[in-house]
């Protein structure tokens, strides 16, 4: 098969003695190759129109110019030549006239190499005479564009690369951000929870944020809110009482046991004991006489009975402490020995509402009053430590207690108190202190030191302008009944008589000291009321609760 390839109509034919098929040409692949169809044909038949008698003359040939006939037609590269009658000897694609066969006209040619992919083949107006030649036409011809690096192909590559490119380096930026991000977020959080752990003084080996404060205000005056509890138990008779300390300058909370035997001065003036003083003179009268031996300002009284303490545990969801004894059950009928203790000796004992009660006023026989009151400690620190710190449950909590309150110490005010101290048992900042008493009821120097000027800072209370003057008696007489004689005379002098113990041994001499500077002429107008000589005042150290201080000796008579 001889196949030819029209190089101006851009179509592929074969031999026309073979076949009478075409290939056309549709565009480019990939690697620049042209692409080709095969599309079947017909030899075409031309009828030309009727003429004179002659032949058309060689486009090559020199000399002569044919004779125009009336109407001419052209040659496929415009050379005229006088319409022939019947067909025309065929000529091959470079207009050398053939032997045998019939061509196509180059117009039909190029009409079918036309790529739909490319532009239309450019019109340019019709020949014309130059040079005394016409011109041929180029829309008898169909050029192909060759791909070249600026093709559309070529340009939307480096778009889309460009753009990868960009999206790879936002996302890099983005990525770095958040890293740092979230560094920035690791680091806050790491600083914040070591600066509160150093803050609440938890961080080992390091000291609060208020260690420091704390110490020099420790030297100072400090703020303490204090309200008194009296248990009463309605079963078995008795009270127990306890100060409840919120000392809100070193962040501390303490219960302060007072035992029953405290010596205290009626409104009256007259002695008398707490036990005596919670059953007879009422809530107003025993907290007055609180303050006047201890130097404290009791804000508010709290009567919890034994039933209401029942319901305060139950309320809490129970309690757990440590206890130090076997409980025997009080619902048990007596002469009859319980099976198994109420209470059990132990660890970490959980306690129910009447668990709680019995341990609370329970007292072995021959065992003293501060073994049962320490239980009724434990108990009350124990209730703190599973109260809500929150203020607002604190209140709904007391008020479900239903209890009547004394109208010194509200519901609010008493929720809010406790709440306080809720906070300070579940943080660890809480103890239990003693108050320790002599055997007739005095305070000793040991409470003197360490609780009354320590725990409840006695020394901070100030008196008013109006104010008595406290006047701390120690008998160093050797006579026991002359500190009553000077209670009398100190009475009715209108000065408060505070009971600062008797002494281990007798004195000579009587002392009057004051502490204060402005208080030394109280302390002239107290040894005149003891019919003491004023000799007998300088400065020096007092009680923690008195203003003055007066040391019994042996010569005093007990009158002025």
């Amino acid at each position: 098969m001889n196949d030819r390839y029209d190089g101006y109509s851009g179509s592929y034919s074969g031999d026309a003695s073979n076949t009478s098929d075409q290939y056309e040409l549709v565009g480019y692949d990939e690697y620049g190759q042209p692409v080709y169809r095969q599309v079947p044909q017909q030899p075409a038949q031309y009828e030309y129109p009727q003429a004179p008698q002659g032949y058309g003359y060689d486009p090559y040939a020199t000399g002569q110019q044919p004779p125009v006939p009336s109407y001419d037609t052209y040659d496929p590269y415009g050379a005229g030549a006088p319409a022939q009658q019947g067909p025309p000897p065929s000529y091959d694609p470079y207009g050398a006239v053939a032997g045998t066969g019939q061509q196509q006209r180059v117009e039909e040619q190029t009409a079918t190499a036309h790529i739909p992919a490319q532009a239309a083949p450019r019109t340019e107006p019709a020949a014309r005479e130059r040079d005394g030649a016409p011109e041929y036409r180029t829309e008898q011809f169909s050029f192909v564009e060759e791909p070249d690096e600026n093709s559309e192909d070529v340009i939307d590559w480096l778009k889309f690369t460009e753009s990868r490119t960009e999206r790879r380096e936002e996302a890099r930026r983005r990525g770095r951000s958040r890293v740092v991000a979230l560094v920035v977020v690791l680091v806050l959080c790491v600083t914040g929870g070591v600066g509160y752990l150093w803050y609440a003084g938890k961080l080992p080996g390091f000291g609060s944020a208020d260690s420091g404060k704390g110490a020099a205000d420790t030297a100072g005056p400090q703020n303490r809110d204090v309200i008194v509890v009296h248990l009463h138990n309605t079963k078995g008779g008795g009270t127990s009482t306890a100060l409840l300390v919120n000392n809100t300058t070193t962040k501390q909370g303490t219960t302060v046991l007072l035992p029953n035997s405290l010596a205290l001065t009626d409104d009256e003036g007259s002695a008398t004991t707490l036990g005596k003083s919670v059953g007879g003179d009422g809530s107003s009268g025993t907290r007055d006489a609180i303050d006047t031996v201890l130097g404290t300002d009791v804000e508010g009284t709290w009567r919890l009975d034994t039933p209401y303490l029942n319901n305060l545990v139950e309320l809490v969801g129970n309690i757990d402490i440590d206890t130090n004894a076997d409980v025997p059950d009080p619902a048990a009928k007596s002469g009859k020995k319980a099976t198994s203790p109420l209470v059990k000796k132990g660890k970490q004992q959980t306690l129910s509402g009447p668990m709680a009660v019995a341990y609370a006023t329970y007292r072995a026989p021959g065992e003293s009053e501060t073994a049962q009151l320490m239980r009724f400690g434990q108990v009350m620190q124990g209730v703190l430590r599973k109260l809500s710190s929150d203020p607002h449950a604190a209140t709904v909590t007391v008020q479900s207690l239903a209890q009547i309150l004394d109208p010194s110490l509200g519901e609010k005010d008493l929720g809010a108190f406790l709440a306080k101290l809720a906070d300070r048992a579940k943080g660890g900042d809480y103890k239990t202190a003693l108050l320790p008493v002599q055997q007739d009821g005095t305070l000793s120097e040991q409470a003197t030191d360490s609780v009354v000027k320590d725990v409840l800072g006695g020394t901070v209370k100030n008196p008013g302008k109006d104010a008595s003057v406290r006047v701390g008696i120690k008998n160093a007489t050797g006579v026991k009944a002359r500190t009553e004689k000077a209670r009398v005379s100190l009475v009715n002098g209108g000065y408060t008589f505070v009971d600062a113990g008797t002494g281990t041994t007798a004195q000579a001499a009587s002392q009057v000291t004051y502490k204060d500077a402005d208080r030394k002429q109280d302390a002239v107008e107290v040894a005149k009321t003891l019919g003491l000589p004023t000799s007998a005042v300088r400065k020096g150290k007092t009680v923690a609760n008195a203003d003055v201080s007066v040391v019994l000796g042996q010569n005093y008579t007990g009158g002025q």
